[in-house]
């Protein structure tokens, strides 16, 4: 049996199929958990709009697909840091890769911010804990 390195056998840093297959396949995972948030969040807001009144359904409409944005959001992220540190192995790929990182943290705040009221790193108040007021 002969061993032969990756680089003997022609591959490259940028020759990973897998990586691709992968980021590609966790980027149709993000595009499907943004696509079930927004059928959920539709599907729960008229239920509470019609079942309560139209500020419960509009709020619970509001929680619900910021949670899908959310979870979408991580997971291209994640496709993103897949691709660019196995794929495109470039100084330009990885500041692009920081920008992307850096909008989609901001989105991530502000949906955090809409779903819960306040900034991720904030403390919760004592009054909003479960078993207070």
């Amino acid at each position: 049996m002969i061993l032969i390195s990756a680089s003997e056998a022609g591959l490259t840093f940028g020759d990973f199929e897998v990586a691709r297959t992968v980021a590609e396949f966790i980027e149709l995972i993000a595009i499907a958990a943004i696509v079930i948030g927004v059928i959920v969040s539709v599907i729960a807001g008229v239920t509470k709009w019609l079942r309560i009144d139209s500020d419960t359904g509009f709020e619970t409409f509001k929680r619900f697909i910021a949670r899908g944005l959310l979870i979408g959001l991580d997971l291209l992220i994640a496709a993103d840091v897949i691709k660019t540190v196995t794929l495109e192995g470039t100084i330009e790929s990885a500041v692009v890769l920081g920008l992307l990182v850096l909008i989609r943290t901001f989105l991530s705040w502000t949906l955090v911010l809409e779903v819960r009221g306040r900034w991720p790193w904030q403390r919760i108040a004592p009054s909003a804990e479960p078993g207070h007021g």
